[in-house]
């Protein structure tokens, strides 16, 4: 038996993206994992944030996929304070889908064990270091090593076993 976990990721992916989605899904299985995800795997018929809370309630952990979904180029941070900045040309800013801040939200409120991945350059929220107390870990894009696909591994089988001990013990 297949252990749920939610996953908080876009729906719309490029394709590099959608190849270190497909990577995750499949060391998944290796761990016993199910991936359950609103819109990929469950399809809402009512509010979609109420067909959240009820998936995630259904799970035993919660997976956050941070792929960018918006870059901005040019624009300003907290504008008139002191705290002021601007983003300009070649220090754009990289942005998830706002359904992970949301997801990330109750899957921290229902207390599941949880693994962040964010692609680089993506901030804000959950993604900012200090945020949460789990560690950002680098999403794993394009050819990865066997070094690489290693520790991938690793990451995931801790994650597992606080997530079988949820499911067992809850």
């Amino acid at each position: 038996m297949l252990v749920p976990i939610f996953v908080s990721c876009p729906t719309d992916l490029n394709s590099e993206q959608e190849a270190a989605r497909r990577l995750i899904y499949g060391e998944l299985g290796r761990f016993g994992l199910e991936a359950r995800t609103i819109g990929r795997t469950d399809y809402p018929t009512s509010l979609p944030l109420r067909e959240v809370l009820q998936l995630a309630r259904r799970c035993a952990g919660g997976l956050v996929l941070g792929f960018c979904q918006f870059r901005a180029s040019k624009g300003t941070w907290r504008e008139g304070t002191p705290r002021e900045a601007s983003v300009k040309g070649s220090s754009a800013e990289s942005f998830p889908t706002p359904w992970n801040q949301l997801e990330c939200g109750i899957l921290f409120a229902l207390g599941l064990p949880q693994l962040v991945f964010r692609e680089d350059g993506v901030v804000g929220g959950v993604f900012d270091i200090g945020a949460m107390d789990v560690f950002l870990h680098r999403m794993p894009m394009g050819k990865l090593k066997a070094s690489e696909r290693k520790a991938v591994r690793e990451i995931l089988q801790k994650w597992s076993a606080q997530v079988q001990t949820h499911y067992y013990n809850h």
